[in-house]
């Protein structure tokens, strides 16, 4: 089955708002975190200089040469109040059996978690999950935050989708306890998530800041969702939502107001048919 994808530039309120209602399966977002901070990602390139300021593998000399990288603003006044018209539209256009899934971070988790039990229930929670990982440096004076948390909420309590057969299996910490067959097999992951962040030099990474892994996005739409379905990333970012819901034949939507976020989907979805791109960023005229 060809899946096939709409890639739109400009404002997700406005395109949330031109959506049917009940028309899409699962939703993923990953909004800004409110960190109150420019959240930049600076690409070095290295090259072969024996006049160069770095030394590599067998004493060769490299130059290093700093590019321009992506940046976006991670800071709203009134965040919450942002967050719930998208999240209000979010309920309306999801399918009775669809799900929404709400990345975020520490700092704004708890307050999220209220705002999301207000508009879909509390009955409609389903799993706190903890994405954690292990990368970067140690603060000297308090435990180093290494975890995202993402909220599952479903629209219609009891009708969710769950593809326990179609999710990966991961290693058992203690394979001689459970025997050779469930060892070989492998067990489901439970709401705890350990998965590295996207490594540096790796194939996946792009140039867009806070890319997350495609190991996370391809569990949850293969979870949550059936080929042919229609999945939405309303924060698209990188565009990873997209590549996972291609690779599982799903059909998605990606919207993002970032020039800089478009042009690495653009780059990163060059090989693959059936894309459509939308400019709704100017105002009409």
């Amino acid at each position: 089955m060809k899946a096939t994808g709409r890639v739109v530039l400009g404002d997700n309120l406005t395109v949330l708002r031109s959506l049917p209602d009940a028309s899409i399966r699962l939703v993923y977002i990953d909004p800004p975190f409110n960190t109150r901070a420019v959240r930049k990602r600076e690409r070095i390139r290295v090259e072969r200089d024996e006049a160069g300021d770095r030394t590599g593998f067998g004493g060769r000399r490299y130059r290093t040469r700093k590019e321009a990288g992506a940046a976006y603003s991670d800071r709203f006044d009134d965040y919450l109040t942002f967050l719930e018209e998208r999240l209000v539209e979010i309920r309306r256009v999801l399918t009775e059996d669809g799900s929404l899934y709400f990345h975020i971070d520490y700092r704004e988790a708890h307050r999220c978690k209220l705002l999301l039990d207000d508009i879909f229930g509390e009955r409609s929670f389903l799993n706190e999950i903890i994405w954690a990982y292990d990368f970067g440096g140690r603060p000297r004076r308090r435990w180093a935050p290494k975890h995202d948390t993402i909220f599952w909420y479903c629209k219609t309590p009891g009708l969710q989708i769950f593809n326990r057969d179609e999710i990966d299996r991961i290693p058992y910490l203690a394979p001689g306890l459970v025997g050779e067959e469930k060892a070989r097999r492998g067990k489901l992951p439970t709401d705890v998530w350990w998965n590295t962040i996207v490594p540096t030099s790796g194939k996946e990474r792009t140039r867009y800041p806070t890319q997350k892994p495609l190991a996370i996005a391809r569990r949850i739409v293969a979870a949550s969702s059936y080929p042919g379905d229609l999945v939405a990333d309303f924060f698209a970012g990188s565009g990873t939502t997209g590549v996972a819901a291609h690779e599982l034949g799903r059909r998605f939507l990606l919207v993002d107001n970032n020039p800089e976020a478009i042009a690495v989907m653009k780059d990163r979805f060059a090989e693959i048919p059936g894309v459509e791109w939308e400019d709704l960023s100017a105002p009409p005229v």
